[in-house]
């Protein structure tokens, strides 16, 4: 079933009935900017307790990419030819993307979704049509170039509940998706069945599900990056005690609609960005407000939150894309030096995929001298 928020209004007791749905604290937040010279910039992060051990990952043209059926089993499922190149981070190890780019400027990445992601039911012929929910990501960006493409081919094929063998389980997860034209979707699969929503706020965060999240937003609509006038009582004057106060109410803890509150206000306020570089820049600046230190967020074994472990749930690593000139920066816990890959400097036909480590220790440049 195909909802659209451009024609569909959302309505308060939509809101209401979704109010209920789990909020774990899994804390994904991601965007999209527009800069004047036509580039878009994403920009997200990733937030577990479980360590996913990324890497860079490019996957050149047309390779043959197999997919899992549903009872797990690799190379199982749909088989395809990838048409488009794609770079970007994968996770333990695994040859997909959890976030990335392709070569047409396609754009987005998997963010978790427990609780309320639930896939669709795939008997055993259906099994060569379908993928496992970790590979949809690899399979939007290696064969689409735009948002409207992906639209129209996500009925066509399943998505299953097979499961991962470390989640021990379908991975619960939703999409974001953003192309070179500045369309943005959300995909999600709720109750076994496609949800995709058009996103023209570029935000998305976590649960609950994506029209909660905007009719969420709407309860704050008095934020304001301008100052408001000072106060009048009588002979008094009462003004703010510092400035920001037009942003006095921004919810400032790691909930997810928090956080797509704060994503949301921070993109909106932002002034004209005339470059891609320029939008890089403030993409990094707006990311280093979602970092989560560790100790903020405790996760147990028993919950969903932070994939299922005892720990703390910390912020393993940044993203930022820019889509027309086809540039992937990364930077992790341990080093907040970014790293990048570069379209125009990589094999784009190479027979296989390519892993790249980025797990560099970080220096320090000294100025004592």
């Amino acid at each position: 079933m195909l909802r659209t928020i451009a024609r569909k209004s959302l309505t308060v007791a939509a809101a209401l009935a979704m109010a209920g749905a789990p909020m774990a604290a899994n804390a994904c937040t991601s965007f999209l900017l527009k800069a004047q010279d036509g580039a878009m910039v994403y920009g997200r992060t990733l937030e577990f307790a479980l360590p996913l051990q990324s890497q860079l990952a490019v996957f050149p043209r047309n390779l043959t990419i197999k997919g899992t059926g549903p009872d797990g089993s690799a190379g199982t499922g749909l088989e395809w030819k990838g048409k488009y190149a794609a770079m970007g981070a994968n996770g333990l190890g695994l040859p997909i993307l959890v976030d990335g780019l392709n070569e047409k400027g396609l754009a987005g990445g998997m963010l978790f979704f427990p609780g309320l992601a639930r896939f669709q039911d795939v008997g055993p012929g259906e099994a060569k049509n379908s993928i496992a929910s970790f590979e949809l990501l690899t399979w939007m960006l290696t064969n689409f170039a735009t948002v409207d493409e992906v639209k129209a081919a996500l009925p066509t094929i399943k998505v299953s509940n097979a499961p991962q063998a470390v989640f021990k389980s379908a991975v619960p997860l939703h999409v974001t998706l953003h192309d070179l034209g500045g369309k943005s979707i959300v995909v999600e699969y709720v109750d076994g069945t496609l949800n995709i929503y058009d996103n023209p706020t570029g935000i998305m965060t976590n649960a609950p599900a994506f029209p909660w999240q905007i009719a969420h937003a709407g309860l704050y609509g008095n934020l304001s990056a301008n100052e408001p006038p000072p106060r009048k009582v009588g002979d008094l004057t009462i003004a703010a005690p510092s400035s920001g106060a037009g942003l006095h109410g921004l919810p400032g803890d790691f909930l997810s609609p928090s956080r797509f509150v704060r994503a949301f206000t921070f993109v909106q306020n932002l002034p004209p960005l005339p470059t891609g570089s320029d939008a890089m820049k403030a993409a990094r600046h707006i990311l280093n407000n979602f970092d989560i230190p560790p100790g903020a967020i405790v996760t147990s074994a028993d919950s969903a939150a932070g994939g299922g472990v005892s720990g703390f749930e910390t912020t393993e690593w940044t993203a930022v894309a820019d889509l027309k000139n086809g540039i992937y920066a990364i930077w992790d816990y341990e080093n907040p030096t970014p790293r990048l890959i570069d379209f125009k400097q990589l094999d784009l036909d190479a027979k296989a995929v390519r892993l790249i480590p980025f797990n560099q220790q970080p220096s320090y440049i000294g100025l004592s001298k």
